[in-house]
């Protein structure tokens, strides 16, 4: 993975705190999962148009937390394309709040079809996977 990464900036609202003014846990999954849609936008797609990229169901997630962010604080999401197989995409993401690390999480979606009703994994769009990893300024290896 490189240094780089697409970046992806906010600030914590207020519907995202618990009673502290701390982020809660679960905010920081949605803070990723905004950083990937924005890194899609930027690669000029959309993970929402399943007709055109296939469906995109997560199958791993995780955050290792370092630091709290508190209401009204501003941070950057660093994405980055982790990891490709035949079928998937980890990404991986720090977020940082003034220079100061805040945490890292990664995140995997499997390439999927619907197909009576059922959703099949599928071979990930090399166009797709190229666009992405353009956007992210940096290449994972594919295994």
């Amino acid at each position: 993975m490189g240094s780089q990464g697409f970046r992806y900036s906010r600030r914590v609202q207020f519907s995202e705190t618990d009673l502290a003014g701390i982020a809660h846990f679960s905010a920081y999954f949605r803070f990723m999962e905004e950083a990937e849609h924005a890194l899609w936008r930027a690669a000029g797609l959309s993970i929402g148009a399943a007709e055109k990229t296939g469906g995109w169901p997560r199958v791993a997630a995780a955050f290792d937390y370092k630091r709290p962010l508190r209401f009204e604080e501003e941070f950057e999401v660093t994405v980055c394309i982790a990891e490709l197989t035949r079928r998937s995409i980890r990404y991986a993401f720090t977020v940082t709040s003034g220079g100061a690390l805040v945490g890292t999480g990664t995140m995997t979606a499997v390439c999927t079809k619907k197909e009576d009703g059922q959703l099949r994994a599928i071979d990930l769009p090399a166009e797709v996977v190229e666009r992405l990893q353009a956007a992210a300024g940096c290449r994972a290896s594919a295994e």
